[in-house]
């Protein structure tokens, strides 16, 4: 998916969404079933991450999935007026939040190869 067009901002803003989920879905997940809700958390984003990079073969389908799971971690992690929140102060919500922004910088930094077009991998032709 080259440039930018109306197909490729649908496709982020889908990605944007199912980031937010990710992030909200692994906030509940990650408390509920420690330590193996925390891996699955984790992964689950890191295949969303990596997934939307490999889907639009560009750092952007990594940026957009990151960009509404930390949306939504955020949003979770402010406590209410009356005094409820979500997230705990235990070891499990600090490895949540620091590993998944870590994972979602690696996989937006990390990027993927770009390959020559196939007319330009063939020197002499």
């Amino acid at each position: 998916m080259s440039g930018f067009s109306a197909g490729r901002a649908g496709v982020l803003l889908v990605l944007f969404v199912l980031g937010a989920g990710a992030g909200a879905a692994g906030a509940l997940v990650q408390g509920g079933w420690f330590p193996g809700g925390l891996l699955l958390a984790l992964l689950g984003a890191a295949g969303l991450f990596h997934g939307g990079a490999r889907l639009t073969r560009g750092r952007s389908g990594a940026l957009a999935p990151a960009a509404g799971w930390v949306v939504a971690v955020v949003l979770l992690t402010a406590s209410r007026p009356e005094g409820d929140f979500l997230f705990g102060a235990g070891l499990g919500s600090y490895v949540f939040l620091l590993g998944g922004m870590t994972v979602a910088v690696m996989c937006a930094t990390l990027g993927l190869p770009r390959q020559p077009p196939a007319s330009a991998a063939r020197l002499g032709k």
